[in-house]
C-alpha cells in the first residue's frame, strides 16, 4: 500500500492562486410558512375513503417535488421573480366511524409561492463540450439559476369539510407526482380535507463566475481505505457494547438542562 500522508512541504505553496469556475450565490432569502388549510386531493381509491370518513387526524408531510421557474422583474435591472410550486404528500389517519380502527391514506396539497432576489446582470451564451448542451436558447441561459431548499414539513393539523363544487390543483400536476401516488389524482367530490403544515424554506439566485482562489495544494487522501466485509459477524464484533441500554444514568448524572418535561403527556 502507497503512503497517502500529506507531506508538510506541499504546504509550502499556501500562496499561489488559481482560478476557478464557481457557483457565486448573489442573493438569498429564508422564510418560515404556516400554510393554512391547504386542499388534500386524492386517487379515486382514497377519495372513496374519505366521502365515508367522519373524521381525520393528520400523520406526517413530506416533500413530494419543486418546480421552480425564474423570470426577470421588468424595470429592475439584475431583479428576477422566483416562482416555486411545491407538492406535499399529506398523510391522515381516516376514521369512518366512532371508536374504529383509523385507516391510512395520503393526498396531494399544493402550494405556490414567489420571491423577488437580486440575480446579477449576465448576457453571456454559454456552450460546453457536454452531451445536450447545445440548441439552447440564449435567452434562458443569461439568466440566474435558482436553488431551493426545503427542510422536512411539519404536520400541524387537518380536518373535513363539505365540498361545494369538484375542483382541482390550480397547478398542474407532474408526472412524477402522479407515478408517487400510484394513479390519477381526481377532483375533490362530497367530502374534502383541508390540511395546515409549517415549512421552512432557504431560496437562492447562483451564478456560474470566475473566481480566483488561494490554493494550497491538491486534496491528497490522508488515510487507507477500509475493505468492506459481507461476513454480519465481522461487522457485528465492531459494534460497541450498549452499556447506557442495560444501565441508565442516575438522576444525579443527568444534566438538568437538557431533560425532557413532556414526560409523554
Amino acid at each position: 500500500m502507497p503512503d497517502v500522508s500529506v507531506n508538510s512541504a506541499q504546504n509550502q505553496n499556501s500562496d499561489q492562486s488559481i482560478c476557478i469556475d464557481a457557483d457565486r450565490v448573489y442573493d438569498s432569502c429564508g422564510d418560515k410558512d404556516c400554510l393554512s388549510e391547504m386542499r388534500v386531493f386524492f386517487t379515486e381509491a382514497n377519495q372513496q375513503i374519505i366521502n365515508s370518513a367522519v373524521s381525520v387526524r393528520i400523520r406526517e408531510a413530506n416533500i413530494i417535488n419543486t418546480v421552480v421557474n425564474v423570470e426577470p422583474v421588468t424595470y429592475h435591472c439584475g431583479f428576477y421573480s422566483v416562482d416555486m410550486t411545491f407538492y406535499f404528500e399529506i398523510v391522515l389517519d381516516v376514521f369512518t366511524s366512532d371508536g374504529s380502527v383509523p385507516t391510512t391514506v395520503s393526498g396531494l396539497s399544493v402550494f405556490a409561492k414567489r420571491v423577488i432576489l437580486y440575480g446579477g446582470s449576465g448576457n453571456v451564451a454559454v456552450f460546453t463540450s457536454e452531451p445536450d448542451s447545445t440548441c439552447v436558447d440564449p435567452d434562458e441561459q443569461s439568466l440566474p439559476t435558482a436553488k431551493v431548499q426545503v427542510a422536512q414539513p411539519m404536520a400541524l393539523t387537518a380536518c373535513l369539510t363539505e365540498c361545494c363544487s369538484p375542483c382541482m390543483p390550480s397547478a398542474a400536476i407532474p408526472e412524477c407526482v402522479s407515478a408517487y401516488f400510484g394513479g390519477t389524482i381526481v377532483p375533490s367530490q362530497a367530502r374534502s380535507v383541508l390540511a395546515t403544515i409549517g415549512v421552512f424554506t432557504i431560496v437562492q439566485l447562483k451564478r456560474t463566475v470566475q473566481m480566483l482562489i488561494p490554493a494550497f495544494d491538491f486534496c491528497v487522501p490522508d488515510k487507507e481505505c477500509v475493505t468492506s466485509t459481507d461476513n454480519p459477524c465481522d461487522m457485528f464484533s465492531k459494534v460497541d457494547f450498549p452499556v447506557e441500554q442495560f444501565f441508565p444514568p442516575n438522576l444525579a448524572d443527568i444534566d438538568p438542562d437538557n431533560i425532557e418535561t413532556n414526560c409523554g403527556c
